[in-house]
């Protein structure tokens, strides 16, 4: 852990001989073998690090903590994190000012435990404070509306700048078709590599396939994004081809690309991206078994970086232009989604165990077995819109932090 993204500012009562607890403050600030700014009692700059950490080191400071927070609040809008070792009656105190904190309706949590415990904890905080950051300032590129069947996917672009720092940009579509249009009229597809040779009817859609890729990419230069939506469907009609090559190669190389202008599941891919350095696969449910807990879902396309191998088929719903038939590794997932209004999520862990391929389906098919079978019941009574993405890991823990900060 970088120094510079941790501080550690410290609350202490006058009441305790300071050499005392200097000597326990070393011992135990090392042990929790993590690189940090020491602050001391100097809160001039808190808030400006990535985490910042109040260590209560004794009892008595409640007091101190109630007179020092009007300076935390105008400095800083993020949870309070206290940590204590336990030591002269510091948790008692970390456990009174964090109680005064929720009566005042603000989040803080108390860091203590043992050392390999605050460490983990202090680390899941990180990742969720630096993906909040990489987040603000992002640029989605929102091309057409989202497809006429979206009618519960729509976002606040307000909402989303306020709490993400994520700007919406609305592209018309024409402006893709016209950097297409001017695409060398063959593009070389040396860089795909699928496991099976295509279909000639599918080869002889690829130079188009790439020459959207080169389209989009030169969209996202042009306006700055760090990721995109579009209205594929459209495509259908205008240039006789798919967005889905193009967009498993955007997302492979870490731009997000989402299908159906469906702009909360681009949200999310652009919150997988930030926290966890993949864009994730874009899909939505297709059979759902409440008993087993198992659900297949699919779609045309998916990031080449993360399958193992991959075929080249038409497009499901078309039957014409490229689509992908990608195949995960079997073992742990993450299935989530936010609305687009950031108020709602969802998160759930479960195990790929099958990587279907059935022709009545999307190209891309994955059957996962849900950790928790009653979650089966949120597709069915409450969901989220019907795309949802999916990541290979056990991250819902991780997730669930940051949904929650954005959605508080």
């Amino acid at each position: 852990m970088d120094s510079n993204t941790i501080s550690i500012y410290t609350l202490t009562s006058a009441l305790h001989d300071e050499q005392a607890v200097s000597c326990a403050t070393q011992q135990f600030l090392s042990s929790l073998l993590i690189e940090y700014a020491y602050k001391g009692e100097d809160y001039s700059d808190y808030g400006k690090a990535t985490l910042n950490l109040i260590f209560v080191r004794t009892g008595g400071t409640e007091g101190i903590f109630k007179t020092l927070l009007p300076q935390l609040q105008r400095q800083s809008t993020h949870p309070i994190f206290l940590l204590t070792s336990g030591q002269s009656n510091s948790l008692a105190a970390a456990m009174e000012i964090l109680s005064y904190l929720q009566q005042q309706g603000i989040n803080g949590e108390i860091l203590h435990g043992t050392p390999r415990y605050i460490r983990h904890r202090i680390h899941g905080l990180l990742q969720v404070h630096l993906a909040l950051r990489r987040l603000s300032g992002m640029r989605l590129g929102v091309i057409g509306q989202p497809s006429d069947w979206l009618i519960s996917s729509q976002a606040d672009a307000r909402v989303v700048r306020q709490k993400l720092g994520i700007e919406l940009v609305d592209i018309d579509i024409r402006e893709v078709l016209d950097n297409f249009a001017v695409q060398p009229a063959t593009i070389s597809a040396s860089a795909l590599s699928p496991s099976t040779p295509p279909e000639p009817k599918v080869a002889a859609a690829l130079p188009d396939a790439e020459r959207l890729h080169a389209a989009l990419r030169g969209i996202v230069e042009r306006h700055h994004l760090s990721g995109i939506t579009i209205r594929c469907f459209d495509l259908l009609a205008t240039i006789h081809n798919t967005g889905c090559l193009a967009l498993a190669r955007l997302n492979a190389d870490g731009v997000v690309a989402g299908c159906e202008g469906d702009v909360p599941a681009a949200i999310s891919m652009m919150i997988a991206q930030a926290l966890l350095g993949v864009t994730g696969f874009q899909c939505n449910p297709s059979a759902i078994d409440p008993d087993s807990g198992i659900i297949t879902l699919a779609h045309c396309t998916i990031p080449f970086n993360l399958v193992t191998r991959y075929e080249l088929d038409t497009h499901y719903e078309s039957g014409i232009g490229v689509g992908i038939r990608g195949y995960m590794a079997p073992g742990p997932v993450t299935i989530f989604k936010v609305s687009g209004d950031l108020t709602r999520h969802f998160v759930a862990q479960g195990q790929l165990i099958d990587k279907p391929c059935s022709p009545d389906l999307c190209r891309t098919q994955l059957t996962i077995r849900l950790d928790d079978t009653k979650q089966t019941r949120y597709f069915l009574t409450h969901p989220i819109g019907n795309h949802h993405i999916v990541v290979p890991g056990e991250h819902a823990q991780l997730m669930c932090e940051l949904l929650t900060a954005i959605s508080d």
